[in-house]
């Protein structure tokens, strides 16, 4: 998927951390006005490269005027539904992607693994990752494991992205769509971020094959009750084989 942003269009992004200074980099070089707004303080490392690229960015603070100015905002996953200025955003009607989503609408024609779940994801996405570059494929490894997606497309592009995705990260998706969607297992974590509803989490998980197509794959752990009866609910748009459960 290939994308064009409006010359100027003003892109506001909340959080200074990886994620954020990622989408930054990204948005300003598709040619955005970007400020980026953190609530503490930014790394002097943040900063810097900030600063290397003409970005505009305050910490300590929210300029709420101008924040709620914005075309579209770029949310850091660690920033909650429940925080004061999402609500103002959400009220407004301003539309919130997150960096994830961000960098899948530069991507061009590279192709993506994402792999999520309650546990094993940077284990399974470094092996997967590993097996990619010895098998020769040129590859980057992103996501929740520590490396921004954004930042590696705008500054050095690769064919395929294995990318290590959290739920807070697929909560603001929009067109995210993998290749490859690996979902691991499914406990009870994070449930002060869901209303304390186990099902909002797994919905959450799940938005990992939302926009997956029959020429998609998606590979799943059979012997994870959670995920396996989830998926009783749910239509798929499948070719045979429908999906492809881990070996035993």
């Amino acid at each position: 998927m290939t994308n064009s942003s409006p010359l100027g269009a003003r892109l506001i992004i909340l959080g200074g951390g990886e994620s954020g200074v990622g989408a930054a980099l990204l948005a300003k070089q598709k040619g955005y006005s970007v400020f980026l707004s953190d609530a503490g303080k930014l790394s002097e490392r943040y900063k810097h490269e900030l600063v290397e690229h003409n970005i505009e960015f305050e910490e300590g603070r929210h300029s709420e005027d101008r924040i709620l100015s914005a075309e579209i905002i770029v949310k850091s996953p660690g920033i909650p539904e429940k925080n004061e200025m999402v609500k103002k955003i959400r009220a407004k009607g301003i539309e919130v992607i997150s960096e994830i989503e961000l960098a899948y609408r530069f991507k061009g024609d590279s192709k993506i693994v994402a792999i999520t779940g309650s546990n094993g994801k940077s284990t399974t996405t470094s092996l997967i990752y590993h097996i990619c570059r010895v098998a020769g494929l040129d590859c980057a490894l992103v996501g929740n494991i520590g490396y921004s997606f954004a930042k590696q497309v705008a500054e050095d592009p690769k064919p395929l992205y294995v990318a290590e995705i959290s739920s807070f990260q697929l909560d603001d998706i929009k067109s995210f769509r993998p290749d490859v969607a690996v979902l691991l297992n499914i406990s009870e974590d994070h449930l002060d971020r869901y209303d304390y509803k186990f099902e909002n989490y797994i919905n959450s998980k799940f938005r990992i094959i939302e926009n997956q197509t029959a020429a998609d794959s998606f590979i799943y752990n059979l012997d994870d009750e959670v995920i396996t009866k989830k998926l009783e609910t749910l239509t798929l748009h499948t070719n045979p084989p429908p999906c492809l459960p881990l070996p035993e």
